[in-house]
């Protein structure tokens, strides 16, 4: 296999990630569910549900810990979703010499 040739199948493999990633939905709560994020696998977050229970104007700081919690957990499932794909993708491409 020429330079080339492993370019393009590189190329190939980066846009079929970029499209998986995009597509991918990550969906995350905190507090038994009274925050929920939806993030795609490009760590853009697509939608935040606050359950009418947990927003109270005495406990603001409340409610804005548990929304922090939401995306940092989707965050990281957003991370783990890109480490497997990634995976995948490098378990098809052959190198020479690795």
């Amino acid at each position: 296999m020429n330079i080339q040739q492993m370019m393009k199948q590189a190329q190939q493999m980066q846009e079929r990630l970029q499209k998986q990633m995009s597509e991918l939905r990550i969906e995350a709560t905190a507090g038994g569910g009274m925050v929920t994020v939806v993030m795609n696998g490009h760590k853009q977050i697509q939608k935040i549900t606050i359950d009418p229970e947990v927003v109270s104007k005495d406990d603001v700081e409340m409610l804005q810990d548990l929304i922090i919690a939401a995306i940092n957990d989707a965050h990281r499932k957003a991370e783990e979703a890109l480490a497997s794909q990634m995976g995948g993708l490098m378990g098809g491409l052959k190198m020479p010499g690795m």
